[in-house]
């Protein structure tokens, strides 16, 4: 479904730059693609029910593993920081989340089955920044978000937050340092050893619903429930979406207690969510730009200078900030076609 790779040996691309196309061997839509943490596996799941594995290249790329298990189409996978192994969380239509670990090369087994997790569609997957543990975040349309743990004797609770009675489509967590607080550090006899650090705040959540809005979480400190983040409010000035929110994305942070988050909507548009000032502080949102389809996924680089957005019309595009705070295309990859430099 969208390039060449041989099942047996590794194919090897064009020497000369440019994307690389990948036939997935699906044999239905394919709904994601991710990278690990190290750029060296790539993962892609369809609308027939399996997840492909494969070692990916500057160069060449190679089918490696077929993962099976779920009963409907897989919307979405992610992966594990390494610090953990190598592991695979997977969502899917039949309300389940599978937990994957590769325990040698190119040979998988399932480490935790979340069957029927949901009353219905899981849409949406991510695991937290690997300072937190290992959690798991899982977006459904039956109106909730679950939070898997993995616990100290290796079996996984989970905890539910209610977000809106139409559905969530995407969760992602805010990077850890997201947040601190500086009280402490600024309330101490400078000539005090040793100096105090800023205090982390508790891991947030972002989420983006099918009522036409995002919505931000967090664990509380004083009973490690997760709550809706009422600390945080959304401006009601500036831009907003009319329709379903399909995807959101927590940037990394680059400076602390200065958020970043971007969403996409059925409605063709991507918003900027900006917050200054740490918790507390309003969320504002502008407008990125209006495409000519919906818009169905926003991914940032690992630095968080370059904002990924992939569109109904076939169309990825590579936006950047510029200094004056103006967002500028960089370029755009049309399926089947060569990368469009802008100006």
């Amino acid at each position: 479904m969208a390039a060449p790779i041989s099942q047996a040996p590794a194919a090897t691309a064009a020497a000369a730059p440019g994307p690389i196309f990948v036939d997935t061997q699906h044999e239905d839509m394919v709904h994601d693609a991710q990278l690990d943490y190290y750029g060296c596996k790539l993962a892609t799941c369809s609308s027939d029910r399996t997840i492909k594995i494969y070692n990916v290249s500057e160069t060449s790329y190679e089918l490696t593993a077929t993962l099976q298990g779920h009963e409907g189409p897989v919307w979405q996978v992610s992966w594990s920081h390494p610090k953990f192994g190598v592991l695979l969380a997977s969502c899917s239509f039949d309300g389940s989340v599978l937990i994957h670990r590769e325990t040698r090369p190119r040979d998988w087994t399932l480490l935790h089955g979340a069957k029927y997790l949901h009353e219905s569609s899981v849409n949406g997957i991510a695991f937290a920044p690997s300072e937190f543990g290992l959690h798991v975040a899982a977006a459904s349309s039956d109106g909730r978000v679950s939070v898997l743990t993995h616990e100290p004797d290796s079996s996984w609770s989970v905890e539910y937050v209610s977000d809106n009675a139409l559905g969530v489509n995407s969760v992602s967590w805010a990077p850890y340092g997201a947040y601190t607080d500086d009280s402490a550090v600024q309330q101490q006899d400078p000539s005090q050893q040793p100096q105090a650090q800023p205090e982390l705040q508790p891991p947030r959540l972002v989420t983006a619903g099918c009522d036409n809005r995002i919505r931000f979480f967090k664990q509380s400190l004083e009973t490690g429930q997760w709550e809706e983040d009422a600390s945080s409010p959304i401006s009601k000035d500036g831009a907003s979406h009319s329709d379903w929110v399909r995807d959101v994305a927590w940037a990394p942070v680059l400076i602390p207690n200065h958020n970043i988050v971007a969403s996409c909507s059925e409605d063709k548009s991507v918003l900027i969510w900006t917050q200054k000032g740490g918790a507390g502080s309003e969320w504002k949102a502008i407008l990125l730009h209006t495409f000519d389809a919906p818009v169905w996924r926003v991914s940032w680089s690992m630095t968080g200078h370059m904002l990924a957005v992939s569109s109904g019309d076939n169309d990825v595009s590579l936006w950047k900030q510029s200094l004056d705070g103006k967002w500028t295309k960089m370029s755009s990859v049309e399926a089947g076609g060569p990368a469009a430099q802008q100006g």
